[in-house]
C-alpha cells in the first residue's frame, strides 16, 4: 500500500488548565481529500498548529512518509510541502496581490533586485486558473474578503505541495467562488497531493472529500468513508447525541408588533422595504450576497442612515441615529463580522462580555468585578462556552466560541429586539443545535428576533416567518407552513410567483 503523505502518531498537547489533545493519531493519503472534524474546541485548529510547527507537541510524532520530521517552525512546514490555507486573513493590505503571493520569496534579478515582470507574470497564470476578477499589481486592500480569500488560496499554487489544509475555507466565498476552488481542490488532489479540509459545512464535507476524521475534547473518535457514511452518524461522532434537525413550529401565541418597518429605503442599498416582527417571534431575512439583508440590520442599530422609511418600536415612530441610540431603545445587533465589529480581541472574556452595560455594573467609580463575573459564568454555562476562565483573551479562543462571546454580550442586555447576522458562521454543527434552541427559547420568552443567515437550512429551522430579499427588494414573505426549498430558491433569484407559474 501507499504510505500516506503525513502520520501524526500519539500527539499531546497540554496547555496551563487544558489537555487540548490527548494521544491523537491522523493521517492523510496522496490524492486524497480528508475531513478533520469536531465541535469548536474539540482540538482540530491545536492539531494543525502542531503540524504547522507553531505548537510543539508534549508527546507523539509526525511522520512524512517513513521519516519522523520534526516542525520547528512555519516556515519549515512549507519548506517540507505543507501549505496552508487559514480561515482567518494574513495578508499586507497595503501590498499587491503578487507582492502577498509570493511574500519571503519574489524573483530578483541581478544585485537583489525584484524581477517584477517576472512576479507580475507568475501570479498571473495562478490567478488564471482561480477564475478571478483581479490581477497582479492589485492593492490587496482594495478587494473584497471573498476576494482575499481567494488570495490566500493562490499561495498553495506557488509551492510544490505535498500536503494542504484548508480551514473553513469557504467561510466568505460566493458560490460561484466555491465551485472554483473544489476544481482547484480537485486537481490538487490528481497530482497526488493530500488534502485536509477543515469544515462545519456538511453539504461539503460529503460533497468533496474521501474520508472523515472526528476529535472530541482533544480525543481522537474515529474514521470513515464518506461515501459509506451520513450526516448523522457523523454528528453523533462529534457530540455524542444526535441532533433535532426538523423544522420548529411555534407552540404559543404571538405578542404585540415590537418593530415595525414602512416603506424603508437606503440609496442603492435596498429600497421599500416594509417587515414587521412581533414579540414571541423570529423572523428570517434570507437572500444571495447583496441582497440588502445586511445593510437593513445596519440601519436599525444606527449604522447606516436611511434615505426614506419610517421605524416604529412598539407602535411608536423612532429616530435611530447611532449604536448608542439603538441599544438604548432595546435593539441589539450580533454582526456578520465578528472580529472586526463584534469583540475586542485583546480583551478578555468577562470584559468582552459587559462592555455594552460597564457603566451599570459601576459601584462608586469602580467597576463592580463580581457582577462582571456572574454574568459572564450565567453565558459561559448558557452558551457552553470553551474557555480556561474568564481571563483568557478572547483572540485565543476559537472561532465558535468567539461568536458565542458576542451573542451572550447582548443576550445579557436583555433587549427587546434581537437582530442576529449570520449567528452560526464558522460554528459547528453541536454549537448551531444550541444556537438555534437558544433563539426559539427567547422568542418562547417573549423577544422579538430577526435572524440573517444565508444558509438555507439554518432560515427554515428556527424561523416562523421568511423574508426572502433580492437585489435589494422584498420578493414574498412567507409562513412556516406555506414555504419550500423550491419558492424560496425562486424568490431569491427574483423569480415572481406568476413567472413560476
Amino acid at each position: 500500500m501507499t504510505d500516506p503523505v503525513l502520520r501524526l502518531e500519539g500527539i499531546v498537547k497540554t496547555f496551563p488548565g487544558v489537555r487540548a489533545l490527548d494521544g491523537v493519531s491522523f493521517s492523510v493519503m496522496p490524492g486524497e481529500v480528508h475531513a478533520l472534524m469536531g465541535e469548536n474546541g474539540a482540538g482540530k485548529s491545536t492539531l494543525m498548529k502542531v503540524l504547522g510547527g507553531i505548537h510543539q507537541p508534549d508527546g507523539g510524532a509526525i511522520y512524512m512518509g517513513n521519516d519522523v520530521v520534526v516542525m520547528a517552525g512555519p516556515l519549515e512546514a512549507k519548506a517540507k510541502g505543507i501549505v496552508f490555507i487559514h480561515q482567518e486573513l494574513s495578508l499586507a493590505e497595503e501590498l499587491s496581490v503578487a507582492e502577498n503571493i509570493y511574500l519571503g520569496e519574489l524573483p530578483r534579478k541581478s544585485f537583489g533586485r525584484v524581477d517584477w515582470s517576472t512576479l507580475a507574470e507568475k501570479t498571473n497564470t495562478i490567478l488564471k486558473k482561480l477564475n478571478v476578477g483581479f490581477d497582479a499589481t492589485t492593492l490587496v486592500g482594495d478587494l473584497s474578503i471573498a476576494n482575499q480569500q481567494m488570495v490566500e488560496i493562490a499561495r498553495a499554487l506557488t509551492v510544490d505541495a505535498r500536503a494542504v489544509i484548508f480551514d473553513e475555507p469557504t467561510a466568505s466565498l460566493t458560490d460561484a467562488e466555491k465551485s472554483v476552488l473544489f476544481d482547484v481542490i480537485a486537481d490538487l488532489k490528481a497530482d497526488g497531493v493530500g488534502i485536509i479540509y477543515i469544515s462545519h459545512r456538511m453539504e461539503e464535507i460529503f460533497k468533496i472529500t474521501d474520508r472523515i476524521s472526528v476529535l472530541r475534547d482533544g480525543q481522537y473518535q474515529g474514521t470513515v468513508d464518506t461515501a459509506a457514511s451520513n450526516e448523522e452518524s457523523v454528528t453523533q461522532m462529534m457530540i455524542g447525541r444526535k441532533l433535532d434537525l426538523s423544522r420548529t413550529v411555534s407552540d404559543h401565541e404571538l405578542g404585540e408588533v415590537a418593530l415595525e418597518v414602512r416603506g424603508l429605503s437606503c440609496g442603492d442599498l435596498y429600497t421599500d422595504i416594509s417587515f414587521e416582527v412581533r414579540r414571541g417571534e423570529v423572523v428570517g431575512f434570507y437572500g444571495l450576497v447583496g441582497a440588502g439583508r445586511t445593510e437593513i440590520a445596519e440601519t436599525l442599530f444606527g449604522l447606516r442612515d436611511p434615505s426614506a422609511g419610517k421605524i416604529l418600536l412598539n407602535g411608536e415612530e423612532v429616530r435611530i441615529s447611532s449604536p448608542a441610540d439603538a441599544i438604548a431603545r432595546g435593539i441589539s445587533l450580533v454582526p456578520e463580522d465578528r472580529k472586526g465589529q463584534g469583540l475586542v480581541l485583546g480583551m478578555n472574556c468577562r470584559d468582552n462580555m459587559t462592555l455594552p452595560q460597564i457603566d451599570d455594573l459601576k459601584a462608586g467609580p469602580f467597576v463592580a468585578e463580581g457582577a462582571e463575573i456572574a454574568i459572564f459564568d450565567q453565558y459561559r454555562d448558557r452558551l457552553d462556552i470553551r474557555t480556561p476562565s474568564w481571563k483568557q483573551q478572547v483572540g485565543n479562543l476559537s472561532g465558535g466560541n468567539q461568536q458565542k462571546i458576542v451573542i451572550g454580550k447582548w443576550l445579557s442586555m436583555h433587549p427587546n429586539v434581537l437582530i442576529v447576522d449570520e449567528p452560526t458562521r464558522g460554528i459547528d454543527v453541536g454549537s448551531k443545535s444550541e444556537i438555534h434552541k437558544l433563539l426559539r427559547e427567547l422568542a418562547a420568552q417573549g423577544y422579538a428576533v430577526m435572524v440573517i443567515s444565508s444558509e438555507m437550512p439554518e432560515v427554515l429551522h428556527v424561523s416562523d416567518r421568511i423574508v426572502a430579499m433580492y437585489s435589494g427588494q422584498i420578493m414574498r414573505t412567507f409562513t412556516s407552513d406555506e414555504v419550500t426549498e423550491e419558492n424560496l430558491i425562486q424568490a431569491i433569484s427574483g423569480i415572481t410567483p406568476g413567472q413560476a407559474a
